[in-house]
């Protein structure tokens, strides 16, 4: 059980972490600025990730992706990975 708390990742922790798609090298902002959606029973189901790199969504509508929890490969210790085509990548608006 020792060992299972060593693994614990806080998300006050890895909120500064960038997410890296290895299967395209697209680099997206830090998790603060993009969402996570946990169910019910605190599984982690989505990354939502901001596509408005320009940080300024004042008047425009925000583009986001949706990516599924099976393709997040690795959280490693400065960098989340994804592995995902952009045909899996559900683009969504607000």
């Amino acid at each position: 059980m020792n060992n299972d708390i060593n693994n614990i990742k806080l998300y006050s922790e890895i909120e500064k972490y960038e997410i890296i798609n290895v299967n395209d090298g697209e680099k997206y902002a830090a998790l603060s600025n993009n969402d996570i959606i946990i169910d019910d029973d605190g599984n982690m189901k989505l990354l939502i990730l901001n596509e408005n790199r320009s940080g300024l969504s004042f008047f425009n509508k925000s583009d986001f992706l949706e990516v599924s929890w099976q393709y997040v490969k690795k959280i490693g210790t400065r960098t989340i990975i994804i592995d995902v085509e952009d045909n899996d990548l559900k683009k969504s608006q607000l």
